[in-house]
């Protein structure tokens, strides 16, 4: 028998779900050489097509598509899909590196958004484009020698416009109620803080994404945030707090079976110890890592 368009798009569908994204594609590709008169259904499956490949880490193709599911929404009037497809360029183009192009669409994405009313959507928007220029901000400081609080001019007005996207997006996440999307902001909002090295409010942000993913028993955010806690009392000087945080960083890394994660949190412990001139415990902790590392083979 032979499948129409539609039937392969949902096998597409089906497999991205179950996360075999190759499936995916290869049955989203089927469905397109297929081909269709719906004109949506072709634009919903350019979508997907994007995503997959986005998920693959093939970001050219997923750019490739995503640019075919915006050009053919327009052509359509379709302002929700292209709305849609504006924010996944975005999203694309950002992880390129090419980040004026990616605010651009992102922008698009939250006019649009804004035009129809559509409240999720504007959050969506706002996250994405805090992202961006996180995602800036933190390309020009590797290039540069810096430590944070200490930033050059340009890299922080970058990271200043992030948290206030970030601020923004947060405000309305806290309208819809979706504590989900808060716990992002929180943690978006607490690393770029730490950056523009406004510690305390760093602070102030990760404990409230502790507190969120906790609430959902998210382990991995959890340990995300006490290492960023840790992070941000060690240049307040508050050493023995940090090595607290950090002592939870490595039990949760143990408990979610993250070897890299544990070694970081040994390393982090090793260098916390040392500033609290407590060196048995510091060379404790860094055997450890070293350990770690060698069965790692991470050079």
């Amino acid at each position: 028998m032979e499948a129409s368009c539609l039937e392969l798009a949902l096998e597409g569908e089906r497999s991205c779900k179950a996360e075999d994204f190759r499936a995916g594609v290869a049955f989203f590709e089927a469905a397109v050489q297929m081909g269709t008169e719906d004109l949506k259904t072709l634009s919903a499956i350019y979508s997907q097509l994007g995503n997959a490949y986005f998920y693959l880490k093939e970001y050219s193709k997923a750019l490739e598509y995503h640019k075919h599911d915006l050009t053919l929404a327009r052509t359509i009037g379709d302002r929700t899909g292209e709305a849609k497809a504006s924010g996944n360029l975005g999203n694309t183009l950002k992880i390129l590196g090419q980040f004026d192009e990616a605010i651009a669409c992102c922008q698009r994405h939250l006019e649009i958004s804004q035009e129809q009313e559509d409240k999720v959507g504007e959050a969506r928007a706002l996250y994405n484009i805090g992202n961006v220029y996180h995602a800036k901000g933190k390309q020009f400081s590797w290039s540069l020698p810096w430590e944070p609080g200490h930033l050059p001019q340009e890299v922080q007005e970058t990271l200043e416009r992030a948290s206030a996207f970030y601020l923004r997006n947060l405000s309305l996440v806290k309208e819809l109620g979706d504590r989900t999307a808060q716990g992002r902001a929180y943690g978006n909002l607490g690393n770029t803080q730490y950056l523009l090295g406004n510690f305390s409010k760093a602070i102030v942000f990760h404990k409230q994404r502790l507190a969120i993913a906790k609430e959902f028993g998210d382990k991995a955010a959890e340990r995300r945030a006490c290492s960023n806690l840790g992070n941000a009392h060690i240049f307040l000087g508050r050493f023995d707090i940090a090595a607290e945080y950090y002592k939870k960083t490595l039990q949760l890394s143990r408990q979610l079976k993250d070897q890299a994660m544990e070694a970081q949190s040994c390393y982090s412990l090793g260098n916390t110890y040392t500033l609290l001139q407590d060196y048995e415990r510091a060379i404790e902790f860094h055997l450890k890592h070293s350990a770690i590392a060698q069965d790692l083979e991470d050079r």
